[in-house]
């Protein structure tokens, strides 16, 4: 971070209220990321599955974005946002608690898993749409980059901690007792948003209206809009690549790379050390090159790496897949602090839920398709071949962006009236006033 950056997470670290959602955050993405390495290792060490049913058990825990991400964000700006978190967090604690007591009980099987994470993924979605919801109505606006650059720090650091962590816990104790600690996670996490004191009131019902109209609303905000119309493309195409890469990489890893679990974490921990990197620089490269350059300038630059993950061998050659991930997701982990801080100071705090949950659909209802097509392809040509079409998908990824806007601009356009109609906010001439490089 630049050091007005700094000053401004550290101001914010004398929040109390906003240190309880840092730590909330914190408590939920370590399990979370337990869960990343140990749900795998499940289905492919102790139920035998193959690569398509490991794809099939990524796909599930995503498809709720695809299957219910629209109206979610209805759902949301109807309901206080912190009482939704602490719901959500309740329901994955208990569904990954299940895990391990099936498996205590002898009948822990794959349709169990994926109802699982079908269950955990309908939470997710709710919990994420309400929590970059909630954001906003606990900081100034002005503090948005840094707040959100302080959750990405944390989301980074808990993709440091936690796989190592998994793969240890996996080590030592077998892959259903791992998922415990998720399970923990997610109560923790409930816990700290509870002890949030800022109070909350229930959004007031708009006479007239009907989840059809609300829906509506919030796809004609992001749809007008050109900038957001070629971000949730970009994204969502990263989104399908990536998600081919979460279907395969621990059948990878474990099948073709010959890994031990714990080395499997230790692996996906040493790549999230890049997307650290990326959340502690991200508020500095956004004020050397410019909020909107930056979204293209880091996928443009660090897209060429994912090419080092189907070139990755056994032994050393093993950490070239450590190497792709750092970079690649040191770029997606700057673009995301861009892009969300540009989406939540442009949109009205009423459409919030609405533009999120919107975004959510277009971008990450790619995540079960990738999935899908990710396992088929590693069932069908083998893992590595996955991620040669995975690795070259990344090279493609930042077009959208370079013949955008976004192309000749420095700076992203803000809104100057935060409650500005709809109409208003996502006419043809409000990105007149956008300052180009």
């Amino acid at each position: 971070m630049s050091p007005s950056s700094r000053t401004a997470a550290g101001g914010l670290l004398r929040m109390r209220d906003f240190r309880l959602l840092l730590a909330g955050a914190a408590a939920g993405q370590v399990g979370a990321q337990v869960t990343l390495v140990a749900l795998p290792l499940v289905a492919v060490l102790e139920l035998k599955a193959p690569a398509f049913q490991v794809g099939l058990l990524t796909a599930a825990e995503t498809a709720a974005f695809l299957l219910i991400g629209l109206p979610a964000g209805a759902w949301v700006d109807r309901m206080c946002k912190r009482t939704l978190m602490v719901r959500a967090d309740a329901v994955r604690a208990v569904a990954m608690a299940s895990v391990p007591l099936g498996a205590a009980a002898g009948v822990l099987t794959m349709a169990q898993l994926y109802v699982v994470a079908l269950i955990t993924g309908v939470a997710t979605v709710f919990f994420d749409v309400a929590h970059q919801s909630y954001l906003p109505q606990l900081l100034p606006r002005e503090s948005l980059v840094a707040g959100n650059g302080a959750l990405e720090t944390v989301r980074s650091s808990a993709q440091v901690a936690g796989p190592g962590l998994g793969g240890g816990l996996v080590q030592l104790v077998g892959a259903h007792l791992a998922i415990v600690a998720d399970a923990i996670g997610y109560a923790v996490s409930a816990l700290f948003l509870l002890a949030i004191r800022q109070p909350e009131s229930k959004p007031e019902p708009v006479p007239g209206a009907s989840l059809r109209k609300d829906v509506a609303e919030g796809l004609r905000f992001v749809l007008g809009h050109p900038l957001l119309r070629v971000i949730a493309g970009t994204t969502g195409l990263g989104n399908f690549f990536t998600a081919m890469l979460m279907a395969t990489q621990t059948v990878f890893l474990v099948r073709v790379l010959d890994l031990a679990p714990a080395a499997v974490g230790v692996m996906l921990s040493a790549s999230a050390v890049g997307g650290l990197a990326g959340a502690l620089s991200a508020g500095r490269l956004a004020a050397r090159f410019g909020q909107a350059r930056i979204i293209w300038l880091s996928a443009l630059v660090t897209g060429p790496f994912a090419l080092l993950w189907p070139l990755s061998g056994k032994g050393v050659a093993a950490t070239l897949f450590g190497i792709a991930s750092a970079v690649v997701f040191f770029g997606a982990v700057v673009y995301n602090v861009a892009q969300v801080s540009f989406r939540q100071t442009l949109c009205p705090a009423r459409l919030l839920g609405r533009m999120n949950a919107t975004l959510r659909f277009l971008m990450w209802g790619t995540l079960p398709l990738g999935a899908l097509v990710g396992g088929a392809v590693a069932d069908g040509l083998g893992a590595r071949a996955a991620l040669w079409i995975c690795a070259i998908g990344f090279l493609v990824v930042p077009l959208p962006l370079l013949v955008s806007p976004l192309r000749g601009m420095r700076e992203l356009p803000v809104t100057a009236h935060p409650e500005d109609d709809v109409e208003q906010n996502a006419s043809p001439g409000h990105d007149e006033t956008v300052p180009v490089a």
